[in-house]
């Protein structure tokens, strides 16, 4: 089958989802369930843990979990990654590509407000905000410069980061970014409108059938647990969260401040990650960047980071190892 007949049942298959879910909403509402209250964790209980040292830390009046490792010479602390978690994830999504990446850099992970172990206020979440907590994190702890890196709504934050501070953040690395397609206010406002606990779990069950490749030998454990951690960590403002990120994502296209993004980029994709169209999302994107090399992973889908990570870390840290004369 030609990859634009599979792309055609793809779309095809998601817009029968898309129905049903609409449907499960429209019942939701009806029901008017809330997610249950929020259980205050502030570390994995039942779960798994990341292995690396758990610290906490204040940022705009919000407890966020991180990690900080790396190696401990002076001149290589200052050369620092942080790594942007996908919609919904937590510092756990990185611990594959850590100990490529802190042989040689100071590598950050944190969880976001609403999501991991970091506080989950009933509140509006946009991208702009995770922006601002990310920079107010920066600050806090007393870092100038570094690279970004990061995939799906990870990578969408690192190429509008890398465009809004442009001398802040002189090298970026996206895979699979959100907002890799036209905006589409309208979906953006219905999902707004219908977002509701009760409709959460049948759609985070549709999403889970686009992260993974079918034969990939951990997805049945990947699966459970993203699953237990979500009912572990459950709460209104992840719920919140959750739907507040993924509309804002969608209203949103990385398309128009593309061309404007003047820094180095590597950008990756699995070249079975075709939901949301995000194959012909991804290829726009590199016609769009001025300076990007484009890598593509051969048998992996959405989630990199659990299916391919050490070709992943392997990529990402030759390209913030490579002299600025190497550059694309």
């Amino acid at each position: 089958m030609s990859c634009r007949a599979m792309q055609g049942r793809t779309c095809a298959g998601s817009l029968r989802a898309s129905r049903r879910v609409f449907a499960l909403a429209l019942l939701g509402c009806a029901l008017g369930c809330r997610a249950p209250a929020d259980p205050g964790h502030t570390r994995p209980q039942a779960v798994r843990t990341t292995p690396y040292t758990q610290r906490d830390i204040t940022v705009l009046g919000l407890r966020l979990r991180y990690i900080d490792d790396g190696p401990t010479m002076p001149a290589r602390r200052d050369r620092v990654v942080v790594l942007i978690p996908g919609h919904t994830s937590r510092i756990e999504e990185y611990d594959g590509l850590v100990p490529t990446l802190s042989r040689m850099h100071r590598v950050l992970v944190l969880d976001f407000p609403g999501s991991g172990y970091a506080d989950k206020p009933e509140r509006d979440y946009t991208l702009r905000f995770y922006e601002d907590v990310l920079v107010a994190f920066l600050d806090e702890l007393g870092i100038g410069q570094c690279v970004l890196a990061g995939g799906s709504l990870g990578g969408n934050l690192v190429l509008r980061l890398g465009h809004r501070f442009p001398e802040r953040f002189p090298r970026l690395v996206a895979w699979a970014p959100g907002s890799a397609w036209e905006a589409k206010p309208r979906l953006a406002a219905l999902s707004r409108a219908l977002a509701s606990y009760t409709l959460f779990w049948p759609t985070v069950w549709i999403q889970s059938r686009f992260w993974y490749s079918e034969d990939w030998p951990g997805r049945s454990r990947a699966l459970e647990d993203t699953f237990a951690y979500y009912r572990e960590v459950l709460s209104p403002g992840f719920v919140r969260m959750y739907w507040g990120m993924a509309a804002d994502q969608v209203g949103q296209s990385l398309f128009p401040i593309a061309p404007e993004i003047q820094q180095p980029t590597l950008l990756l994709w699995g070249d079975r990650d075709n939901g949301a169209n995000m194959g012909e999302g991804v290829a726009r994107l590199h016609r769009l960047l001025p300076h990007n090399e484009f890598r593509i992973f051969r048998g992996a889908r959405h989630s990199l980071a659990a299916e391919v990570p050490d070709r992943l870390s392997e990529s990402i840290d030759e390209f913030l190892r490579r002299p600025a004369s190497l550059m694309p």
